[in-house]
């Protein structure tokens, strides 16, 4: 059975968890999350998102390590790894998106069962909400070409 959720790893714009949170929901995300800090209140959200998948908040690496999806591989989202476009995605992922200003930190990285980067024709750096929901979008496209 088919799985995913995507979070991102202390945001700096909270508007971009609205946006990735409408685009998770779009392409068949069963939930989203934030690990830090987040304001309860998403105005890029105009679908209302809210009400259709769940959102999690874990304060700490450590607490969402403690509570991630039991068999869903850890996907890392970060500049310069292995190209998406020779990503196969698994079943079952979490994918995690690095801070706007920060990217994901060595340690997660490090416990991340892969890490992917998005090609790009000049500056490798998207917003995250973008970068994310491209992810989605190949995870759906990967998935279903799969499937024939």
């Amino acid at each position: 059975m088919s799985y995913f959720e995507i979070g991102i790893f202390a945001p700096v714009h909270q508007e971009n968890i609205g946006t990735l949170w409408r685009s998770a929901y779009q392409l068949g995300a069963a939930g989203i999350f934030v690990i830090g800090k987040w304001r309860r209140t998403q105005a890029s959200d105009t679908a209302k998102t809210r009400l259709e998948i769940p959102f999690r908040n874990y304060s700490t690496w450590d607490d969402f390590l403690q509570h991630r999806p039991i068999g869903a591989r850890l996907i890392g989202i970060e500049i310069g790894e292995k190209p998406l476009n020779r990503f196969q995605h698994p079943i079952q992922a979490i994918y995690i998106l690095g801070s706007e200003a920060n990217g994901l930190p060595a340690y997660v990285q490090a416990q991340c069962d892969e890490i992917i980067s998005i090609d790009s024709v000049r500056d490798a750096s998207y917003n995250v909400a973008v970068a994310g929901s491209i992810v989605l979008y190949h995870r759906l496209l990967n998935l279903k070409a799969g499937a024939q």
